[in-house]
């Protein structure tokens, strides 16, 4: 039970805002020194297990892409889609909150970085929407729900994390991923269609004179659509390795960049000083997440978890059910990044004695991660949306409008548990 009692206490550090790396490797050195059959002698794989991190190939990937999501982030593109988009649907009601969804699934395929997707939204497609009528918390569900469509539609941080974790390869995960993806903006879009329809003022039509050539909607969608093409068609064509494109994705966003006229120094210097941040972040929490589980495993809290599912319940459902209610309720309280390092390699093991398709239950896993970001109180998705929203959205607007996109994700999860074909149907 000490094992259960160490995973009790890491969860009540992160509760209280001790940063996530120093919560579990502080967490694991207390337990190593005060549990006499532990001791600091476990540590002595650490130095091994943190130089096979580092030489990860796949884990190369992951800095790569979010350098690549960077640059496009500050090379004009969104504005473009957006502008291109919005006179495109002009005259449908609630066709600017389809825009914007539309706008955030192509962002997500091209950065797949959620932070800069939801920002840029925020900046550019909230006072459009504002402007034009649409009901607050239905302006600010669309824009936090659509751009944190980066956490499952590829190139996304989290599947080649969750790809590492359970030991399967980056490239089918990125292919299962791609229809579930599409049914959540299927279903963000059938929502907003649906409720522009029963109350018009939520969602009214743009009525504008500005024309939009075939020429400037193509100039928009196009660079970012071959950007995507390059970057996923080389990875599922089985041309190149995800780290392989990715470093051919942040060559294409420096080349958009250059032809939207934004390259500069300061660009590349802010790229490169956000991507070292964000990738120190994300290695020291995977090092003290490292630490924790050799503990944790030593201590005996895998072999109760795996007898509980496997012996005592005995059940694939209840486990599948038991798993996917456990990382939603964690995601109210605590970031992807650590119950991905933390959580899901509890998981694995039990999954693996049931026998169930690791890339399916990776998908269920990363759909469901997808909505830690738009959970109250801790959603990231929805402090980036208030930071950059300012005063025009109060807090309560976002949570009146995020409820029904989490229901959306919830359902989306429902269809791809029931029909498993949705990860398949491209590998």
């Amino acid at each position: 039970m000490i094992a259960l009692v160490m995973f009790a206490v890491a969860l009540l550090l992160l509760l209280l805002g001790v940063p996530v790396a120093f919560a579990f490797g502080g967490v694991a050195m207390i337990f190593a020194f005060f549990t006499p059959d532990v001791g600091f002698e476990v540590f002595n794989i650490l130095p091994f297990r943190i130089y096979g991190i580092m030489s990860n190939t796949t884990l190369m990937a992951v800095p790569l892409f979010i350098m690549m999501g960077l640059i496009l982030e500050k090379s004009g593109m969104a504005e473009k889609l957006l502008m291109s988009m919005s006179a495109l649907f002009k005259g449908v009601r609630g066709g600017l909150g389809v825009s914007v969804v539309l706008v955030g699934a192509i962002l997500a395929a091209s950065t797949g970085i959620v932070s800069a997707s939801v920002v840029m939204m925020s900046v550019i497609a909230l006072p459009l929407m504002l402007g034009a009528g649409y009901n607050k918390g239905l302006a600010s569900g669309t824009i936090a729900a659509s751009g944190t469509l980066g956490q499952i539609i590829p190139p996304s941080i989290i599947l080649i994390v969750l790809g590492d974790v359970m030991s399967v390869s980056v490239g089918e995960l990125f292919m299962g991923a791609v229809l579930p993806g599409l049914v959540l903006v299927g279903l963000y879009i059938t929502y907003i269609l649906i409720r522009a329809f029963i109350n018009k003022e939520d969602a009214p039509a743009i009525v504008s004179d500005e024309k939009v050539s075939v020429l400037n909607l193509l100039s928009a969608i196009v660079p970012p659509l071959l950007l995507m093409m390059a970057v996923l068609g080389s990875i599922f064509a089985g041309i190149a390795s995800p780290t392989e494109s990715a470093a051919f994705g942040v060559v294409g966003g420096v080349i958009l960049s250059a032809v939207n006229k934004t390259l500069n120094f300061e660009m590349i210097k802010y790229a490169l000083f956000e991507t070292m941040k964000l990738s120190g972040m994300i290695f020291m929490i995977l090092i003290g997440a490292t630490a924790f589980s050799l503990v944790f495993n030593e201590l005996g809290g895998t072999d109760i978890i795996l007898d509980f599912f496997s012996h005592d319940i005995g059940n694939v459902w209840v486990f599948i059910c038991v798993a996917m209610l456990s990382i939603f309720i964690l995601g109210f309280f605590i970031d992807f990044i650590e119950i991905s390092f933390i959580i899901v390699p509890i998981l694995v093991p039990v999954m693996e004695a049931f026998g169930i398709d690791p890339i399916w239950f990776a998908v269920l896993i990363a759909m469901n991660l997808q909505a830690s970001f738009l959970t109250p109180p801790f959603g990231l998705s929805l402090f980036f949306l208030k930071g950059a929203a300012g005063n025009s959205v109060s807090t309560m607007d976002i949570y009146k409008g995020i409820i029904p996109f989490i229901l959306l994700q919830l359902l989306g999860l429902g269809l791809v548990i029931l029909f498993p074909d949705l990860v398949f149907a491209f590998i």
